[in-house]
């Protein structure tokens, strides 16, 4: 029985003693240093004194931590925010078409959709020469193309019709030599040339038809007919850039 009195007794003293210590005044020594004029002289003094402390009692220690932690979780927030923001806005303007990098760019009231293939400048330096397309190469895959790209060093190109269409058959013609020009095939326009059974060159015929598409023909291939319904000259030939940059670029990548 005494012994657990006494028992009782030390852990009463532990609390009283841990109370006394938590409550306990932390002193440390403070000093400062200013200026006094005396004598019309300026001397430096330094004062020395105590400053008492008391130490942080735990309830104020978790409400401290509590504070740092949503400022924590405040501050991941806004960052995953903006991460996600940044993301969102760069592929709504940014997307992968087989391969070819598209950017979405507005000039005006136009919106066009750029790539670029790596050339080489007359000194030697490597750079990159855009194009702007004018449909989104995502789109142009309801446009029906019969056949495959066959590269070659030359190209014949043949027009049964000038297909004005307001501008667009210039735009379209010119968007096509500049791009073949680019990736090396000579282009020769000739109305009287017909496809090479050889294969020796591309033959691109572009004529009027009831459906828009394209078919490639001959022998060893090579041959195109671009099929032109109802002026839509800058979509079927812009179909027909855009599998000509996906065999460029694989055959940039497999080398």
């Amino acid at each position: 029985m005494k012994n657990m009195v006494d028992k009782k007794k030390e852990k009463v003293s532990s609390k009283e003693k841990s109370k006394k210590i938590s409550s306990e005044k932390v002193e440390k020594e403070v000093c400062e240093i200013f200026n006094v004029e005396k004598n019309g002289k300026e001397e430096t003094v330094q004062s020395c004194g105590v400053e008492s402390e008391k130490p942080a009692s735990s309830e104020q220690l978790n409400k401290e931590k509590k504070i740092f932690l949503k400022l924590a979780i405040i501050l991941v927030g806004l960052v995953l925010f903006f991460v996600a923001f940044y993301l969102m806005s760069y592929y709504s303007t940014h997307f992968d078409y087989k391969g070819v990098k598209f950017s979405v760019e507005k000039m005006g009231q136009l919106t066009l959709y750029k790539t670029s293939l790596p050339v080489t400048t007359s000194d030697g330096k490597r750079a990159d020469y855009n194009f702007y397309l004018r449909n989104d190469p995502r789109k142009l895959e309801a446009i029906q193309f019969d056949g495959q790209i066959n590269l070659s060093p030359n190209m014949v190109l043949n027009m049964t019709n000038s297909f004005n269409c307001n501008g667009d058959g210039m735009i379209a013609i010119a968007n096509i030599q500049n791009l073949y020009n680019l990736i090396g095939t000579k282009m020769i326009r000739d109305e009287n040339a017909t496809c090479d059974l050889e294969g020796r060159y591309m033959f691109l015929r572009i004529r009027e038809g009831n459906k828009t598409g394209i078919m490639e023909y001959g022998i060893k291939g090579g041959c195109y007919n671009i099929d032109v319904n109802n002026c839509e000259i800058l979509p079927v030939t812009e179909k027909f850039m855009l599998d000509t940059f996906i065999t460029v670029n694989a055959k940039l990548k497999s080398q």
